[in-house]
């Protein structure tokens, strides 16, 4: 079955041009059902000695130490594997269209309330270069509610700071438009003024080095000022793309809106937030209602 999995890489890369991770994802959740198929049926067993029972049976190992996302996510990837055998011919049916997907957990985002987010974006201060880079990445991410990896992947070409526009890529290469708020254009502009105003095409986000920065270097630099605060609970970069919506939401902000602004593909995705918004409406109606109180 090892040359049948290298084929449907092939053919993802090449036909379907997917990313490199998840093509690396795909290989992964596929090279660990591979080895229990070796294990359950022995080394030379192929695609076609696969049934849904066998599917089912790892699965249910899986459960031991995977979330339900996870074992969804290589169930996925065992059903893609197969449609893609199906199509070639090399077998007669799909055993994994017979096993049913998980339900996920359903988490509630966490997020940070105003009093929180603001002592969070002011923690950095206002004097030297790296703490001027700090405020303005801590002011972008919830001023646009972008992901982390469209921050550092950001050039200095894509801030208009005069339209208070900013240009990001997301998930699949898409580009889309993102307003930057007043507060997140000053703190951007102290830190490009602190750096000489660099070119066009030079990186938003530096390190040090002078080097680009990375995802995990913005998570290092917001846990520095969450352990500083020391009042807010650990958090990572990503709270304050949640924070971003909620607030957004709790305003009055049209759910379609929101969903443009982060780049979601569903709006299954972004629906997400109601859920907080209507926790938070139901806090405020117990506390303000005389009538609500037991």
């Amino acid at each position: 079955m090892h040359g049948e999995i290298d084929a449907f890489s092939r053919y993802l890369a090449i036909e379907r041009n997917v990313s490199p991770h998840t093509l690396d994802s795909y290989a992964s959740d596929l090279g660990q059902f591979l080895e229990f198929v070796r294990r359950e049926r022995g080394a030379g067993a192929g695609a076609a000695e696969v049934d849904h029972l066998l599917i089912r049976r790892w699965l249910a190992l899986l459960h031991k130490d995977h979330k339900k996302s996870s074992i969804g996510r290589k169930l996925a990837a065992v059903r893609a594997f197969f449609k893609y055998l199906m199509r070639e011919g090399m077998v007669a049916k799909n055993p994994a269209e017979l096993v049913a997907t998980p339900k996920k957990e359903k988490r509630l985002p966490f997020h940070l309330n105003i009093d929180e987010v603001t002592a969070l974006v002011e923690a950095p201060g206002d004097r030297d270069l790296l703490p001027l880079r700090d405020r303005a990445i801590l002011e972008t991410l919830y001023s646009c509610g972008i992901r982390v990896s469209e921050l550092t992947g950001l050039d200095v070409g894509g801030l208009d700071l005069e339209e208070g526009l900013a240009r990001v890529l997301g998930k699949g290469g898409k580009e889309r438009l993102v307003p930057i708020g007043s507060y997140a254009r000053r703190a951007i502009a102290a830190y490009l003024a602190a750096r000489n105003h660099p070119g066009h095409d030079a990186p938003f986000l530096v390190n040090a080095r002078g080097g680009r920065l990375t995802s995990r270097s913005v998570a290092r630099i917001v846990d520095k000022y969450i352990v500083k605060l020391a009042t807010i609970k650990k958090i990572s970069p990503h709270t304050l793309r949640h924070t971003f919506a909620t607030h957004l939401l709790e305003g009055g902000a049209d759910l379609r809106a929101i969903q443009e602004l982060l780049g979601h593909a569903s709006l299954s995705t972004t629906q997400k937030y109601t859920h907080v918004s209507i926790d938070r409406l139901m806090e405020v109606y117990d506390k303000a209602h005389p009538k609500a109180r037991r």
